[in-house]
């Protein structure tokens, strides 16, 4: 008995520091421009579908621990600033992760259909009322609306003929939004107290919803484009290694 708990625990050891050594190498490479489409001044963060994975596949603890020292790991590279990732990185990160686990059990239900849909209109609102109140430049503006109509048609078109995906694409995009509203807040909140990495200070509370949208809409396209498939794929190869019951319709 004691053997058997001391195996699942160095496994589930050997998975988190397997899904936060990938999400750190993965993540610092997109920074310095590897692994990332770049449109204008907007960069996208692909890297956000490993920890998606460990946390469906195998637990949500696994997928959000192992993204909270990922993004750890990857913020002391890129910026250097403990207190802001602690504070805002790795809790967004932790909470935004573990509920895409959470959310990705049980069965499909039509509300989840539905929701794996109606959650996209979220940004598409903020995207235009951004775009008409000025508080992105035109380009930024533009790619952003463009990614937010294409993830709401993307999520529409899955909805009616590939129904299984859309577990998947509503726990991803909820937990993505939540995980996207603490940083946007989190941002604002630091800014107010000392001065952010980008040399910003005392920013006006449309910011946050700014750094909102700019997070949720660089990561989304790739939870609802590539992490489905990437989770079948994986369950077919691995049947009774990783939790299937998940992706269960």
């Amino acid at each position: 008995m004691k053997s058997g708990w001391r195996g699942r625990k160095s496994l589930e050891v050997v998975l988190i520091a397997s899904n936060a050594a990938l999400y750190a190498v993965v993540g610092i490479a997109t920074y310095f421009g590897i692994f990332t489409p770049v449109f204008g001044t907007v960069r996208f963060w692909p890297s956000v579908v490993i920890p998606a994975t460990f946390s469906i596949l195998f637990s949500p603890w696994i997928g959000a621990v192992g993204a909270a020292i990922g993004i750890f790991i990857s913020d002391m590279v890129v910026h250097g600033n403990p207190i802001l990732s602690i504070t805002v990185g790795v809790t967004s990160n932790f909470i935004g992760f573990y509920l895409i686990g959470i959310l990705a059990r049980g069965r499909l239900t039509i509300l989840k259909r539905i929701s794996s849909v109606g959650i996209q209109a979220i940004p598409l609102v903020a995207a235009v009322f951004l775009y008409l109140s000025g508080g992105l430049d035109e380009v930024v503006s533009s790619v952003f609306l463009a990614v937010a109509v294409v993830v709401l048609l993307v999520s529409l078109g899955v909805a009616h003929f590939k129904q299984q995906y859309s577990k998947i694409i509503y726990s991803s995009s909820a937990g993505l939004m939540v995980g996207s509203a603490i940083i946007g807040i989190g941002l604002w909140a630091y800014s107010q107290f000392a001065m952010l990495p980008i040399g910003v200070s005392n920013a006006p509370i449309i910011a946050s919803l700014v750094w909102f949208l700019w997070t949720y809409l660089t990561e989304i396209p790739f939870l609802v484009l590539l992490l489905p498939p990437i989770l079948y794929a994986v369950v077919k190869a691995m049947p009774g290694k990783v939790e299937a019951e998940v992706l269960a319709s």
